[in-house]
């Protein structure tokens, strides 16, 4: 029979698979969003088996296996590693239809060389063989992204951090993979969370800066951002469930903030007024530093308070919120560009219902001789299956420049992530030659070729301004 993993996987036409093999397929990686631990790679770890690397963190997992009726003691608790293996076995043959199935399949595929199903029955034969091959050098932390044809990867990381690791990791010169932070300050953006208080505290030793105001958290903000660009960073991040544009002033935003380190009661209106202006602040600063801005948004976290108490965050229990308003963010970014400039950005809706509405608005703000300034982002989350890719390419096909498209990214906490590239590069060579061939686009192979290199790699490195002694383009 012939394995499920072949070359001319998900290609449904002679074009695509030619686009897949002669353009695609060799491009390096320019993961400029994951949750890869900076400290696993610079101290290059070993897995102990395929459950830590696999399953020790893969909240996508957890998900299938809840929903497969999995007791939370093989999940997130302190089963033997075995048997949560064999739980994800029994899980597997039931999710047809998954992206997990597809990526669970290629991983194995790509790392282990296992073309066989994985199920109960053959489990204990892949488990026994994966773990041999974890056992050996080429399978730590830097040989897994080397292998993976990585060239730069983007950590997640709070403006408080020290970033040891990626000053070690670039004093050493001795990985050749760039590791670069990304300034993430959703601490500071959460006004009524619980710990806030206690987090201006640390942002304040962090950055030198006694804060008691408003200005002076943006000032304590901006020392941390220019901090993390001597480092290497040029991205930054930010994510919330949905954004009230606040007409209010910096003023009362400074009233909500000093409200809030007293401990007083906060009304909505003055966590929209903060979070208005901070995110016009922050724009500003990112602007100046020349960082690309990440926006994510729709998302509702931790929804199951019971199990939030029992095993915390990102542990599968967040979900696709309600579509965001298209005033609020044309009014945002209009107030960016009016309030010390508007960055780079890159805009992600976890609702995809909202992609056209995203890219029609960011058309309202493109320009300042940057080729594609404003990016509808990656399928992301919920979205990262065949359908959620496809309605992204193709609403940024009809309403911007596809061939501007800065590509996909893992987004991921696991180093054996990286074949979502592949996932992503293989619907997209579909869908580009599907085109070719129903005579949509021309049958020019250059022409073709050319964009399929673009948006795998190209245009990542021109739009995160590396340079050429960083990383260099198209050297597939």
């Amino acid at each position: 029979m012939k394995a499920f993993i072949h070359d001319d996987f998900m290609l449904s036409t002679d074009t695509a698979k030619r686009l897949y093999q002669m353009h695609a397929v060799n491009m390096p990686i320019f993961d400029y969003h994951c949750h890869l631990s900076p400290r696993d790679i610079l101290e290059d770890k070993s897995f102990s088996d395929m459950t830590e690397i696999w399953l020790g963190s893969d909240h996508y997992k957890w998900r299938l296996m809840r929903a497969n009726g999995v007791e939370e003691r093989y999940i997130t608790g302190d089963a033997d590693p075995y048997d949560k293996f064999l739980k994800w076995a029994e899980t597997l043959p039931k999710a047809l239809g998954n992206p997990l199935y597809h990526w669970t399949h290629l991983e194995l595929k790509r790392y282990f060389g296992v073309d066989e199903l994985l199920s109960p029955r053959t489990a204990p034969e892949i488990w026994k063989a994966c773990n041999e091959m974890l056992a050996r050098e080429d399978f730590s932390a830097r040989s897994l992204i080397k292998r993976s044809n990585v060239r730069v990867l983007c950590t997640t990381d709070d403006p408080v951090d020290d970033l040891s690791c990626h000053i070690e990791l670039d004093k050493a010169g001795d990985f050749q993979v760039k590791v670069l932070p990304t300034f993430r300050p959703d601490a500071a953006f959460n006004l009524a969370s619980k710990g806030f208080t206690a987090y201006i505290s640390r942002l304040s030793e962090a950055s030198g800066i006694s804060i008691s105001s408003f200005d002076e958290l943006v000032e304590a903000l901006r020392v941390r951002a220019l901090f993390f660009k001597s480092a290497g960073c040029r991205i930054s991040d930010i994510s919330f469930g949905s954004f009230n544009f606040s007409e209010g002033s910096v003023s009362d935003a400074d009233n909500a903030f000093r409200k809030a380190l007293a401990g007083d009661s906060i009304s909505q209106a003055d966590i929209d007024a903060y979070r208005t202006w901070l995110m016009v602040a922050l724009g500003s600063i990112y602007s100046s530093l020349e960082f690309v801005m990440q926006v994510h948004m729709g998302v509702i976290r931790n929804t199951n308070e019971r199990m939030f108490d029992l095993v915390g965050p990102d542990t599968g229990f967040d979900a696709i919120g309600n579509g965001i308003s298209a005033n609020d963010l044309a009014r945002l970014l209009n107030a960016m560009c009016k309030n010390g400039g508007l960055p780079k950005m890159i805009l992600y809706c976890l609702n995809d219902q909202d992609n056209a509405k995203i890219a029609s608005i960011i058309g309202c703000f493109q320009g300042g001789g940057i080729p594609g300034k404003l990016q509808l982002g990656a399928a992301w989350w919920f979205n990262d299956h065949k359908d959620g890719m496809l309605n992204q390419l193709r609403t940024l096909g009809n309403l911007g420049l596809l061939g501007n498209f800065v590509g996909m990214l893992t987004d991921s906490r696991s180093f054996l992530s990286y074949p979502r590239h592949e996932y992503f590069r293989r619907v997209l060579c579909d869908l580009i030659g599907e085109w070719a061939e129903r005579g949509e686009v021309p049958q020019d192979g250059d022409l073709l070729g050319q964009m399929v290199e673009d948006i795998c790699y190209n245009n990542a490195v021109r739009y995160f301004s590396m340079n050429d002694k960083e990383v260099s383009l198209n050297e597939a």
